[in-house]
């Protein structure tokens, strides 16, 4: 161990060899305080160096800030917590680990701390974290399976946040609520302390346990390489594992990107083509927050679906009587006229019987309870079941039963769900609203009036009788009359929820129906043509390095996890 002959390391050496790291922070009044987040494996078959390595790297060009990382490591470490405490008090404010701070072609800078089995050397951990918390605005403590409890509370109580890689075996989350508990014993300090899902390549789905385990659960990593043989050198060739990096790193720099997707029935297609155009323009969604039919498109995204396939399904009620593959109606209707169990297993065709915990993209599904009449946000459970809860518009259809809970339309409580988001503290939100307003409304029917002026015809008396004694959703009959009065509610929140995104997108039409499923070509291409519009103001919304404004993050004590 060469550590403490690198004391004799000239000042002005250790200046330039600092210099040289890439990275650094520059010192401006005013920058943000440093970022420590403390990484810790809780399974000796997860790849935690690795995993931490590539992280720093995604936060590295996320944030465009500096960052190090700093490996605890049993043996061939660059220094002790010995040779810290020694080589710390001789400093002078100078950056004093240049000399043991390696890189390589495309890392970040990185720090082998090597520990021992005592827990004498705890006292220096500390120091040394906030020492390198002084010069980089983010310190990635990596911890593995072999380090001691007492290291481990001493680094967490040190960080701002620390995230517990766990396996989908019980043996891992028992060893979190270990942790845990010896959190709770020894510190008081109020960390973010959040559970994350480490998940091998056809792990994706099935796991019984995740599916009980719900919001314990904060977040995935899938693909993750084969844990049962050695770490990859080089890059880990897997979207999703990728994706789930980079999504964790805009999490760490307050970067996150949210999608709220609005009800609206046939109208809301048009997030079809809004999601088209932020795929081919490589805009990454960290989070979708959906209502009624935006939950549905939101589900078959978060499912790993594309747009073009999104659109393929759509395309295929496009025919005549295509409408009619959605419509189960109920003979002798008392809480509706129709079922939605054929809306239900369409979707399930896509998806099939995935729950939240299986999806490739985190989803909120919002309906409202029929008791309450509250909004519930599904985060947990089987996906199809919260979408066609979310779906259920009063009058229209039936109310589904969630664990002994009927829910209606979220539509009635919450249309846009930005909320959702800002709840979740995702720090820049974009906003698709396909509710038309009242001024849209009053256009439409003026446009409507003189057509028919235009026209002089009369309808048909058989056109005349359907619509009065047999098509309950013809203007002025019972069903649209339900439906427009809601409609005029979800209106003003709808308004008032596009005030708290960052960047709203309204994809209308003025002969835009609800029910016109037989159309899907021409709001998608609505939908696609708004986000091209506003493509210059995604992206500076994307790149944008600071959040002008930060949501305030739940507290949780250091023994809480999510």
């Amino acid at each position: 161990m060469n550590a403490l002959a690198n004391n004799s390391t000239p000042n002005g050496e250790r200046r330039r060899l600092f210099a040289s790291l890439p990275y650094r922070r520059a010192a401006q009044p005013g920058s943000p305080r440093p970022h420590v987040i403390s990484l810790v494996s809780l399974s000796r078959r997860l790849p935690d160096e690795f995993l931490a390595q590539v992280l720093a790297e995604a936060l590295c060009r996320e944030s465009s800030r500096s960052v190090l990382l700093v490996h605890c490591v049993a043996n061939e470490g660059h220094m002790t917590l010995a040779d810290w405490r020694t080589l710390y008090p001789g400093l002078n404010g100078e950056f004093g680990l240049a000399s043991q701070v390696k890189t390589g072609r495309g890392r970040a800078p990185f720090l082998r701390l090597e520990i021992s089995e005592t827990t004498e050397e705890v006292s220096g951990l500390g120091t040394l974290i906030e020492h390198c918390g002084r010069h980089f605005d983010y310190v990635i403590c990596n911890m593995g399976f072999c380090v001691p409890a007492p290291l481990l509370t001493e680094a967490i109580s040190h960080g701002d946040t620390a995230y517990l890689l766990v396996e989908a075996v019980a043996e891992s989350f028992y060893h979190r609520d270990l942790l845990l508990r010896e959190l709770q014993n020894r510190s008081t300090k109020v960390v973010q302390i959040h559970t994350m899902v480490c998940r091998e390549r056809g792990e994706e789905q099935g796991n019984s346990l995740l599916k009980d385990l719900g919001v314990a659960v904060h977040g995935f990593i899938h693909g993750c390489p084969n844990l049962s043989v050695p770490a990859p050198s080089g890059p880990w060739n897997d979207k999703h594992f990728n994706a789930d990096i980079r999504r964790l790193a805009r999490e760490i720099s307050r970067r996150r990107i949210g999608l709220a997707l609005s009800s609206g029935g046939a109208r809301s297609l048009a997030h079809i083509g809004v999601i088209q155009v932020l795929e081919e323009n490589g805009i990454e969604i960290d989070v979708i927050a959906g209502c009624s039919m935006g939950s549905y498109i939101g589900s078959v995204w978060a499912y790993g679906s594309d747009g073009i396939e999104m659109e393929r399904l759509a395309r295929e009620v496009e025919n005549r009587w295509g409408v009619l593959q959605l419509i189960d109606p109920f003979i002798l209707p008392r809480q509706g006229f129709l079922r939605g169990e054929k809306v239900k297993r369409r979707l399930k065709n896509s998806i099939g019987d995935v729950h939240f915990s299986e999806l490739v993209r985190p989803l909120r599904v919002v309906a409202t309870n029929l008791n309450t009449l509250e909004r519930t946000v599904f985060s947990t459970g089987e996906v199809a079941t919260a979408v066609h809860a979310s779906s259920a518009i009063p009058g229209a259809c039936a109310p589904v039963k969630v664990d002994e809970e009927l829910y209606i339309d979220g539509g009635i409580s919450d249309p846009l769900p930005v909320d959702v988001l800002e709840e979740m503290g995702i720090e820049r939100i974009i906003a698709v609203n396909t509710i038309p307003t009242a001024a849209y409304l009053r256009m439409r029917f003026e446009m409507d009036r003189e057509q028919a002026r235009r026209r002089g015809k009369r309808p048909g008396r058989f056109r005349t009788f359907v619509h009065q004694y047999l098509n309950y959703f013809a203007p002025g009959n019972i069903l649209d009359t339900i439906l427009r009065s809601f409609h005029g509610a979800q209106m003003r929140v709808a308004e008032d929820s596009c005030l708290h995104a960052d960047l709203v997108l309204r994809p209308l039409s003025f002969d835009g129906r609800w029910h016109d499923f037989r159309h899907p070509g021409k709001y998608i291409a609505l939908g696609r043509r708004e986000a091209e519009e506003h493509l210059d103001e995604i992206k500076e919304l994307v790149a944008r390095k600071e959040p002008n404004y930060e949501h305030p993050s739940a507290q949780h004590t250091l023994a809480t996890s999510t």
